[in-house]
């Protein structure tokens, strides 16, 4: 089934500023907790329009980026469609093929799969994440990129892994990171300026 995606992303995690996941090398605390959100501005996924609706993933990742095995919790934010949550699992999951597909080749357990209300927004290279509801969400997320002498965001090009292979990533950090989910086996966290990364993806497949 063919997919077209254009959107943002959002990504925290307690990793120290940069992430080492990006290079290939261990996360600083020899497991890496990490929240993970792609907004979807325009995309279809078998005819399906996607477009405005955000898939996320609460994950832990147990060592190496590489070694795979890891644990997630998957979120649709809970204004898209049943057809919609579908469409978006499917590409998310990898059973869609395509450059998804790889990635999610690095996904051992999906622990749960759960609809929330999600806000995601970002404005001149300010994030900020909110899944859930009320006050205690399950993810609090602020971060604002770094800027180079010329004013311009600093950005990491060819790494050796990505979660939006083919474009830059917006280096940032996190100013807060609040993710509670011990109630599915994954870490709380309640931690400030640590890692965080912005970006722009285009995934697509026949």
């Amino acid at each position: 089934m063919a997919y077209q995606l254009e959107g943002r992303i959002l990504e925290v995690c307690d990793c120290n500023v940069l992430c080492p996941c990006w290079i290939g090398e261990d996360p600083d605390n020899g497991t890496c907790e990490a929240v993970v959100a792609y907004h979807v501005d325009r995309g279809t996924v078998g005819g399906v329009d996607v477009s405005g609706r955000t898939y996320a993933s609460l994950t832990h990742i147990p060592g190496n980026i590489f070694q795979g095995d890891w644990k997630i919790v998957a979120y649709v934010d809970d204004g898209a469609t049943a057809e919609q949550a579908e469409a978006l699992l499917n590409v998310f999951t990898g059973k869609l093929g395509g450059p998804l597909a790889d990635f999610a080749q690095l996904i051992g357990e999906v622990v749960a799969v759960e609809r929330a209300p999600i806000v995601f927004t970002v404005e001149e290279g300010k994030g900020s994440l909110r899944i859930g509801a009320g006050m205690n969400p399950v993810v609090e997320a602020d971060m604002a990129s770094y800027v180079g002498a010329t004013e311009k965001p600093t950005t990491l090009q060819e790494t050796v892994f990505s979660t939006i292979p083919g474009s830059p990533a917006y280096v940032s950090k996190a100013a807060k990171y609040r993710r509670n989910s011990s109630g599915y086996g994954l870490r709380d966290m309640d931690i400030s300026n640590n890692n965080a990364i912005q970006g722009h993806f285009r995934f697509e497949a026949a």
